[in-house]
């Protein structure tokens, strides 16, 4: 879990393939984690009951929100409402920290 502070670099660690994920903080209202993705790793098109928001700290892919195509590279910032339908694809190895919000 995250402290007071911590250098968010220092969190990310890529798996060979696939996605790893990091809780970073969790109270009654958000919850934040850190995804790290292998190039070539996908998140299947879902939908989340939570208002969100992701934040690309690094590499590059491919985020389907509601039809559009976003690219996603570092220091791209997204706003999801609740129950959209989304997916991503890493392009390059990709790290985001993904908020949601109650």
């Amino acid at each position: 879990m995250f402290n007071s502070w911590q250098n968010l670099k220092n969190s990310i660690e890529y798996p060979k393939s696939g996605i790893f994920s990091k809780e970073l903080f969790r109270d009654e209202k958000i919850n934040l984690t850190l995804f790290c993705l292998a190039s070539g790793a996908e998140i299947s098109e879902h939908t989340s009951t939570k208002k969100g928001f992701i934040h690309v700290v690094e590499g590059k892919g491919l985020f389907q929100l509601a039809g559009n195509n976003v690219s996603m590279e570092e220091n791209v910032f997204i706003s999801m409402e609740d129950n959209a339908i989304h997916f991503l694809r890493a392009e390059t190895n990709l790290s985001f920290l993904l908020f949601l919000i109650d």
